[in-house]
């Protein structure tokens, strides 16, 4: 009997061990700032890593995409003329799916440049403007559609008077999950089955248990705070951008701040050659901040 209490409480101990986030000294390097890498943009938003480990981002205003490369800390125009592209992520054969809310639609583009339209509307009415999104393990997309209504729309008319988070399968069909204030930043994780989605003008991030292809539990209030873009680490760290980036453990707990010197951080994401250095995405700039960590799946 004493013998089974005792596995009994290890495996109690490991359990919450194994629940608790990484020490944000164990993360950052002391001392280490970041680094603006160009600040030649109008707005850049999406970031997104690739296999290599090169992250690909957005200027939206310019309707443009580019690409850091890690190899000579240069930025390359990848494409002109995306859709107006905004929130981006790599599928499992690193094509760059996006959201391009120029016309409310989801873009898939490959390496060498050629685009498929994935997704036009949502029951025959056209889309707000998808603005984030993150794909599962099983192909599928979620995807988060606000309302921001773009200088650079022509002939707009709101056809979907929800803003809501949607779920769109690999084989195209699209389901409405949640309805929001303001969904924004989305991030999933496919090894702790979490989803995190932003209700940036209700001030709140919540997240979900995913628990199978589209299917999520009810949602719970994970902090106070709103969030354009965010990423997460393999610990499970949240991150989250607006006024610099924030970091929250997996309790919810704000750990860490990385000031940013612009008005406004709109996303970040982790790349470079081991996937370990955050890439900033701020107004007209973009910053690079190497840490002791790796992004998470």
């Amino acid at each position: 009997m004493k013998k089974i209490l005792k596995t009994g409480w290890v495996g109690l101990v490991l359990v919450l061990l194994s629940c608790q986030s990484v020490n944000s000294s164990k993360m950052f390097y002391d001392g280490v700032k970041p680094e603006k890498v160009s600040d030649k943009f109008s707005f850049t938003e999406g970031p997104a890593s690739d296999k290599n480990g090169n992250v690909y981002f957005t200027d939206q205003p310019n309707d443009k995409i580019y690409y850091w490369d890690w190899k000579t800390n240069k930025i390359v125009e990848f494409l002109d003329k995306t859709g107006r592209a905004n929130g981006t992520y790599f599928d499992k054969e690193d094509n760059l799916i996006t959201c391009s809310d120029d016309q409310g639609e989801i873009w898939k583009i490959s390496k060498d440049k050629k685009v498929e339209v994935l997704s036009k509307g949502f029951e025959g009415k056209r889309l707000n403007g998808p603005n984030d999104l993150w794909i599962d393990a099983f192909g599928g997309i979620y995807f988060t559609d606000p309302l921001y209504e773009r200088d650079y729309w022509v002939n707009f008319k709101q056809e979907i008077s929800q803003k809501n988070l949607y779920y769109r399968n690999k084989e195209g069909k699209i389901s409405k999950l949640e309805t929001f204030t303001q969904p924004n930043g989305i991030i999933g994780s496919e090894k702790f089955k979490k989803l995190y989605v932003s209700d940036i003008d209700a001030g709140k991030t919540y997240v979900y248990d995913i628990l199978g292809e589209g299917k999520l539990s009810a949602k719970k209030l994970f902090c106070e705070m709103g969030s354009d873009g965010m990423t997460l680490d393999k610990f499970g760290n949240l991150y989250l951008t607006g006024n610099g980036v924030s970091v929250f453990n997996r309790e919810g707990k704000k750990i860490y701040q990385i000031p940013i010197p612009e008005k406004w951080t709109s996303n970040v994401t982790f790349g470079g050659e081991n996937g370990n250095v955050l890439f900033i995405t701020a107004s007209e700039s973009v910053y690079v901040l190497p840490t002791k960590v790796k992004g998470g799946k």
